[in-house]
This record gives C-alpha cells, sequence and structure tokens, in this order.
C-alpha cells in the first residue's frame, strides 16, 4: 500500500515533533508498504495540499492529530473528501479520546485508538486485500458508523519496536528527536499524554539503555548527530535508570541533550550527574504559583519551596532551565495568577512558556469544564491556540485572561532583553528550536 501522511504544522515557535508517523512508518515499511509524508506548512492553502495529494496518488491517507492540529486537519479533510475519495485514517490523542467527533467528519473514514503499530500494519493489509476494513474486524480499529472496537495490548516487549523513521521527523542540522519510554504515571487532571494509562492497565514501559544507545549510534553512523531533545514527559523518573544512563551515555555518545523533569523526581545529586554526561537544559512544568490550584485543582501535590529548590540545584549544575506556566485554568484568580507571576520572579529561569488552558478532551480537567457548563456551544470548531481562553469562565474574565498573557510577553521580552540583549517577536516567543540548532552548530 502506497500510503501517505499529512503533518500539520501550527505555531512554528512551539512546534513538537510529531513521532507518531515515525513509528508507523518504520513497522509499515518493514512489511513492504511505501510510506511517505507532506508536512504542511501554516501558509499552505487547501488547494496547493490538495494538489501535492492528488500528485502522489496515495492508497492511504493518515493524520496523527493532536488537538491543536484537529480544527485545520478536519477542515482540510472534509474540503478533499469533495475531490477524492481516499480511505483516510487518523491516531494520535485527539482522535483516541475524541473518536465519535473525528469520525462524524465526513472526511474521515478511520480511527486507530491508542498505540498504534500493530493496527495500522493489520489495517493496511486488510485494506490491500479486501479494500475497506469491517466494522470490530481490526482491534484498535474504529470504523465510521461502527462500534468501538477492542484494544490490543500495548506493543510488548518495547525494545523490538523499530526505530523511528528519521526521514519522517524533518529534522536539522543534527538536532534530533528521542524517547525512552511511553506512559507516565502522574495523574496530572490538564493532561492528555497521561490519560494512555486510563485506557491501559498499567501502562508505561522503558526501554533498555543499551537499546537507546543502539539507536543514537546508528543515527551518528548514518547522519548527523549534534544535539538530542529527549521528548519522555518525565525522563527522570526511573532513578537506577536514570544513575546507569548518566555513567555509559557519556562513553557511548556524549553530545549535549535537552529533557523533561518533574521536581518532584530530581534531586541535587541526580542533576549534577545528569550535567556531567551532557545535560545541558531541562523543563520543568511549574504550571502555576498557587499551591491551592496545583493541589486542588491540577492534582499536584508539589510545594513552592521544592520548585524553588530544584532551579537552584539545577542552576549549580550548570544546567539551563526552563518553566511552563498555565493561565487561566477553571477555579483560577486574579491572586493565583500574581503568585505565579511571584514563584516565577523567585524561580529565575533561562526562559518560560505560558499557554492559556485549553481542556483537552478524555483529561479530567475536560469533564470537569463539560460537567460545571464552561464549554462553549461550538466548543468543537474553536482553535486550541493558547492565547485565548475558550471556556466560559466563571472566576476570570477573558479581558483579565488576555492581560495576563500580555504581562507574560512583556515579562519574558523584558528577560530576554535583560539577559541576552535579544529582542524577541510580536508575540513575545522565541523560536526555541533556532536557539538549539544554535548551540548545536556552534558546540
Amino acid at each position: 500500500m502506497n500510503v501517505l501522511f499529512l503533518e500539520f504544522e501550527m505555531e512554528r515557535d512551539w512546534a513538537v515533533a510529531s513521532i507518531g508517523p515515525a513509528f508507523l512508518a518504520s513497522i509499515a515499511r518493514a512489511n513492504g508498504h511505501h510510506i511517505d509524508i507532506i508536512h504542511v506548512s501554516i501558509d499552505e492553502t487547501a488547494e496547493q495540499l490538495s494538489t501535492k495529494i492528488i500528485e502522489k496518488a496515495p492508497d492511504v491517507l493518515g493524520l496523527s492529530l493532536t488537538s491543536r492540529q484537529w480544527l485545520r486537519a478536519k477542515t482540510f479533510i472534509n474540503h478533499f473528501r469533495k475531490k477524492s475519495f481516499i480511505p483516510t485514517i487518523s491516531g494520535g490523542l485527539h482522535p483516541t479520546f475524541a473518536p465519535e467527533a473525528v469520525l462524524e467528519e465526513p472526511g474521515f473514514d478511520y480511527v486507530c485508538l491508542g498505540e498504534g503499530e500493530g493496527a495500522f500494519v493489520d489495517f493496511l493489509e486488510t485494506l490491500a486485500i479486501q479494500g475497506y476494513v469491517s466494522d470490530g474486524q481490526i482491534d484498535n480499529i474504529w470504523v465510521k458508523d461502527g462500534h468501538r472496537p477492542k484494544l490490543r495490548p500495548p506493543y510488548d516487549p518495547i525494545d523490538q519496536l523499530p526505530f523511528m523513521a528519521r526521514d519522517m521527523l524533518n529534522e536539522q542540522h543534527g538536532v534530533i528527536n528521542m524517547t525512552t519510554q511511553r506512559g507516565c504515571p502522574f495523574p496530572c487532571t490538564y493532561c492528555a499524554a497521561r490519560m494512555y494509562n486510563e485506557i491501559y492497565t498499567g501502562y508505561g514501559r522503558r526501554r533498555s539503555i543499551d537499546n537507546v544507545l543502539h539507536e543514537l549510534r546508528q543515527i551518528r553512523d548514518t547522519g548527523e548527530l549534534n544535539y538530542i531533545i529527549f521528548l519522555d514527559d518525565t525522563f527522570t523518573i526511573n532513578h537506577k535508570w536514570v544513575r546507569e544512563f548518566c555513567k555509559v551515555y557519556p562513553k557511548e555518545i556524549g553530545v549535549a541533550f535537552s529533557l523533561h523533569a518533574r521536581v518532584e523526581t530530581i534531586n541535587k545529586d541526580m542533576l549534577h550527574s545528569l550535567a556531567e554526561a551532557g545535560c545541558a537544559h531541562i523543563t520543568f512544568g511549574v504550571e502555576s504559583g498557587s499551591e491551592r490550584v496545583r493541589r486542588e485543582v491540577m492534582d499536584r501535590k508539589v510545594t513552592n519551596q521544592r520548585l524553588i529548590s530544584a532551579f537552584e540545584w539545577s542552576k549549580s549544575a550548570g544546567i539551563l532551565t526552563t518553566a511552563n506556566y498555565i493561565i487561566g485554568i477553571p477555579t483560577e484568580t486574579i491572586e493565583d495568577l500574581e503568585a505565579t507571576i511571584k514563584l516565577h520572579h523567585q524561580l529565575q529561569p533561562d526562559d518560560f512558556g505560558y499557554f492559556v488552558f485549553y481542556p483537552y478532551p478524555g483529561t479530567p480537567m475536560y469533564h470537569y469544564c463539560k460537567r460545571n457548563g464552561l464549554l462553549p456551544d461550538d466548543f468543537d470548531n474553536r482553535p486550541a491556540n493558547h492565547r485565548q481562553s475558550v471556556l466560559l469562565h466563571d472566576t476570570l474574565s477573558p479581558d483579565e485572561i488576555e492581560q495576563y498573557y500580555n504581562r507574560f510577553t512583556q515579562i519574558r521580552e523584558a528577560d530576554y532583553l535583560n539577559k541576552y540583549g535579544i529582542q524577541l517577536n510580536g508575540s513575545g516567543q522565541a523560536d526555541v528550536h533556532e536557539q538549539i540548532e544554535h548551540i548545536a552548530c556552534t558546540g
């Protein structure tokens, strides 16, 4: 089968690599299928994209979608369905947790729930033989007008999963994206990624260090390897694994890397070990400076003092830090937002991101918003852009949320000007990828 993936780029400055198609491409190619991808730029028109698709003449269209990509993707797919009837399958976070909404759209024929590697190969082989997939024929594959399918177990053992197809990722300058595990055990109410724990019992697997290093050596031996971005939700979750990684990674690979961590999972000694191994940058989810909001609304029981200590320890180890904040979560007040700004000045991160809250389908916060009448009637047709609130907020007005978003922008612009002499663009967002590429290219 000739499969074409569409990857819809959103706000470029905050893009995260879509690794789903890269995993699916690898395993599908190993089973004899041809896989290609179009990275759809922000300014590409529907007509331009339609022409590209028709020229490639695919047998199947595939889309791995987040909620941020959903509105743009469905608008195009419904437009394209009027021109050509190519079977279209969608997977990823948004289709997994809002499958009925996806299948209600005329341009989507199938949804893949959960992990897709095994199901996708079965789907392609069935489609090649009979031209369609029947309701209930393949576990994980939900057919339009059909019933919710059974779920197959997650791919196991994870070390036998083929490495990602790097040509699908649009990586540049030797800056590569890596994952070492799947699953997150933490119960954050706003996070869509951790919802896989709700559909799989005991979900969570980590690759062996040998397997991770083998992939990195393969990348180095066949191309450029200058900087690694570990995409795991919490890289530091298993202390034994991290300790062993820090011992062998510098000898085997030795290039600088970034990771994501929770402050509850690190300590001073670990941070110094990571720094010695090559960790140049850590992103911490702070989310709010209000302990009430974190504890009662987000189900994050970490204290402000622990956050302050984690940033101090990181700096003492020579690791750059990024803090991420959420603005406008339900029940948040002006006092809570002021607490976030106060905490930010105490943390003094090297960089920070700030995002207006969006209720991702499937999450506890989505269900809370739905129960409490916080979702507008046209919620499904509003973009998840993280710059404006989609909620009918009961404790903050739209003007207040916009005011604090702008205030964070001003703080960030002032920080960059004072620390680096850098003038940011009009939105207050620096191109993080360009900064990482600069590190990779200059050493």
